[in-house]
């Protein structure tokens, strides 16, 4: 076997592990779920209802059932792209259109992404407008959704298309360590666009108004004082626009850092819990697991250029994915492609390891909040989200160590009133 066919049939390993694991997971979450439909867990028994968990359990298995759908269209786009050479005809296409080569490899990358956003466009609109509809957690009108796909379009192509030029335009004229070069303007990229986003970005996507509860702002400014933090103000956005869902978090970098409530969990929310639910968010602030995570996610992305780098200069990493390499121009458009798509297949791999990272941030920003506010409050205000969400009380464990980000509520629970 050439480098050719061994890639082809890394690749092709890879991705038929990832949909085995990925469809056997789903299995085992379906299982799990709808055996426990018809009763309420022993220890959830006096506070969430029958009525409620059924909800919830019906909630989980329709999501499920989505995510399967979008895991099937997901794998044919990539063999399409791929092995198909659908990627090779679409490098044609825009070669034909576009002479100058950094703005061929521009509208290469564009042109995939635009494609793959109208073969995703379907599904959007079917968990927005019936599944999410059909829970009653859809606040948003197709109107307010077509306003919203614009705008981020527009917020993208302002803030993507520069980086994007420069990391092609580094490929190509950048020599041996380019990928060097491009992390350090990626990772200064990133934290721009995350001081910028409190006042610039967000705003275009949801009104921010100054909290007027006077009590409940003193009762978090006292909070922010008693552990150290300060913010440029508090905020209540207006999610109950778009989504029944709820949420408070602490958002921006440096004098931009402000604490924002959505509409909807003020509403749900004592005062007391309230005060609880910012201690969590507060604690991943004082813990430092933002700037943890940041710094993983710019190791990571270095190791990944670096690759990117190697791989880009490897006749086989095209031709093994059944990409034609173009002979007379750079090829710098298509292995970013190539190099975003067959990436995930590894890192999906790893994913029980970053998702139990995930979740002892949650255990440690909990604990926090037992110090800093009532435990019993917290653990009021995690049933009225787990319950108002329809966050299922007996996920399947290995789902769980997969894909949770945050415990499930029976070990959350447990742990604050342990």
């Amino acid at each position: 076997m050439n480098s050719t066919q061994i890639f082809t049939l890394v690749f092709s390993s890879t991705l038929m592990i990832n949909l085995i694991i990925k469809i056997w997971l789903n299995t085992r979450q379906n299982i799990c779920v709808f055996s426990h439909r018809d009763e309420v867990p022993t220890n959830f028994s006096e506070s969430i209802s029958l009525e409620a968990h059924q909800k919830a359990a019906d909630y989980t298995l329709a999501k499920s059932q989505m995510g399967f759908w979008e895991l099937i269209l997901d794998t044919l786009l990539l063999i399409s792209w791929t092995l198909l050479g659908g990627l090779s005809l679409l490098n044609e296409l825009i070669g034909n259109w576009v002479s100058d080569s950094i703005y061929q490899e521009m509208s290469l990358v564009v042109a995939f992404t635009v494609v793959n956003g109208l073969f995703h466009m379907p599904l959007a609109l079917v968990q927005t407008f019936h599944l999410e509809e059909k829970f009653g957690f859809n606040k948003m009108t197709f109107g307010l959704w077509v306003s919203d796909l614009f705008k981020g379009i527009a917020v993208g192509s302002v803030l993507g298309l520069p980086i994007l030029w420069l990391i092609l335009k580094l490929m190509n004229v950048g020599g041996v360590y380019w990928w060097a070069i491009a992390w350090i303007s990626l990772v200064a990229y990133q934290l721009f666009v995350m001081w910028i986003a409190p006042n610039l970005i967000m705003p275009l996507f949801n009104k921010f108004t100054p909290l007027e509860d006077e009590t409940l702002k003193s009762k978090v400014t006292d909070l922010m004082t008693r552990v150290g933090l300060s913010a440029k103000g508090f905020y209540v956005m207006d999610g109950s626009r778009r989504s029944a869902h709820s949420n408070a978090f602490f958002t921006g970098m440096g004098s931009n850092k402000r604490v924002v409530f959505f509409d909807t969990l003020l509403k749900q929310l004592s005062l007391d819990e309230m005060e609880a639910v910012l201690a969590h968010e507060l604690g991943h602030f004082k813990l430092h697991h933002i700037p943890k995570l940041m710094i993983s996610s710019f190791l990571v992305s270095l190791v990944g250029l670096a690759a990117l780098g190697y791989l880009s200069e490897q006749t086989w990493f095209y031709t093994g994915l059944g990409v034609i390499p173009n002979l007379s121009s750079p090829n710098d458009g298509l292995a970013l492609i190539l190099f975003l798509e067959f990436v995930p297949l590894v890192t999906f791999l790893f994913s029980p390891l970053m998702s139990a990272r995930s979740r002892k941030f949650e255990f440690e920003a909990d604990a926090f909040a037992k110090q800093h506010a009532n435990p019993l409050s917290l653990k009021s205000a995690l049933l009225k989200l787990y319950q108002d969400n329809s966050s299922t009380l007996t996920p399947d464990p290995l789902f769980v160590k997969f894909y949770h980000s945050h415990p499930p509520a029976s070990q959350r629970l447990a742990k604050l009133e342990s």
